[in-house]
């Protein structure tokens, strides 16, 4: 390793351009707890009273398992590939789309975590707005201010910030959020299944399955930019696949619970009814902090990587996009979220293949010389084609399938 990059690692403690060596990993503990604070998605409340409204509670269970496992395959085999090389996502594309190619991933991630962070500081401001501030526009900008610069910062200083936040948050919400949902449970009508008894009945299992897939399945794909800090592969892999499957699980179970207790999606609006409002603004604001951090933080590798920048101002960047945005983009912009999360599958299930089929090519000392795979990015176009158009299956493994046969074909014929 030349003086010159030994510099550069020392000065960058989180090796935007270059693999985490294993002096500079973290432990399972810290590993687990910043993953499943990136799970704590305010957000999959929504697909939770979806869930409810549309299902028994043993077709809401049925929905969990079946989703959550392919979620867990997907994330978990990232987590593996990440903690195995240490590269982030932008790195991984590298080898897998090549260095100009990566500029895709890169900018697919990036806008689509800004706009979760825009939409997820509207989602801390206007409800606090409305139950303290009597609903005031100029109330609700200012407080969407504060909570962008607030949670910019914290993203700013990187996975140091980010554990330190993960370490205070995700015991907070786990432990108000579950007591707030098990008294509301128990103020209601009958068991919980009699609860969800009064589901329409409007969706199937898979159905639900695939609303729980689709509902962090983009935030999934940037799994390795977080295990790449694990000190092992089978480590990354465990901790990535059994904090998604309870962060996930947790969130769906706060959002069942808002329906049927409140008839809202959030459980900020169960700990309102229950008396709970400071413990609910705590539980809201920490909720989303976790989550944002983390969209943030890959936000910023991803325009580091497409124009050759330090990761720090391009967090800063990030934020005040995503800051500025934020009210417009809670209104206006989740129906296209939706659409872009159905696009970042296909980029997770090639830098998987990427790895597997190219052992060779993330060896320490390898030179990358690739600038473009044209199946890689032609994957990805397909795939998250045919994942937003096809209307019968699962939208994003319907989008995985495509990518992967199309780039494994192409790998194929070039080896030929």
């Amino acid at each position: 390793m030349s003086e010159n990059t030994m510099e550069k690692q020392i000065h960058d403690a989180d090796y935007a351009e270059s693999a985490v060596p294993q002096e500079s990993r973290r432990n399972i503990l810290t590993m687990f707890m910043i993953m499943l604070g990136f799970t704590f998605f305010s957000a999959s409340m929504w697909v939770g009273q979806t869930l409810a409204e549309g299902l028994d509670f043993s077709g809401f269970i049925g929905a969990l398992l079946l989703g959550g496992c392919i979620l867990g395959l997907y994330t978990g085999l990232l987590g593996y590939v990440g903690a195995k090389t240490g590269l982030s996502l932008d790195l991984l594309a590298q080898r897998s789309f090549g260095k100009k190619g990566s500029y895709l991933p890169s900018a697919m991630i990036s806008l689509t975590q800004i706009g979760w962070f825009g939409v997820g500081v509207a989602m801390f401001a206007i409800p606090i707005t409305g139950q303290l501030l009597g609903g005031s526009k100029v109330a609700e900008y200012l407080l969407v201010i504060v909570a962008g610069v607030c949670m910019t910062a914290s993203a700013y200083f990187g996975i140091k910030s980010l554990t330190i936040v993960s370490y205070v948050a995700v015991p907070l919400v786990a432990v108000l959020g579950t007591m707030a949902m098990i008294r509301a449970i128990e103020l209601g009508d009958g068991s919980i299944i009699d609860q969800f008894a009064a589901s329409s009945g409007t969706l199937t299992i898979v159905g639900g399955a695939g609303l729980v897939v689709g509902s962090f399945v983009s935030g999934g794909t940037a799994t390795p930019n977080f295990t790449r800090f694990a000190k092992s592969a089978k480590a990354g892999a465990i901790t990535t696949v059994v904090a998604f499957f309870i962060g996930n699980s947790l969130m769906f179970f706060f959002g069942a619970v808002s329906s049927i207790f409140t008839g809202g999606n959030d459980i900020f609006d169960v700990m309102i009814r229950l008396n709970m409002f400071y413990f609910a603004v705590l539980v809201l604001g920490l909720n989303i902090w976790t989550t944002n951090d983390n969209a943030l933080y890959s936000a910023g590798l991803g325009l580091a990587n497409i124009f050759h920048q330090k990761k720090k101002p391009m967090v800063l960047l990030s934020g005040v996009i995503g800051t500025a945005a934020a009210i417009w983009l809670y209104w206006n912009f989740v129906s296209w979220l939706n659409i872009l999360n159905c696009t970042l599958p296909p980029v997770g299930i090639i830098l998987i293949l990427g790895y597997f089929m190219h052992p060779e090519e993330y060896a320490e000392g390898y030179e990358n010389q690739k600038e473009v795979d044209i199946f890689a990015i032609l994957g990805v176009v397909l795939g998250a084609v045919v994942a937003n158009t096809l209307p019968v299956g699962i939208a994003s493994i319907n989008g995985m399938i495509v990518a992967a046969t199309c780039y494994g074909l192409g790998q194929m014929l070039k080896r030929k």
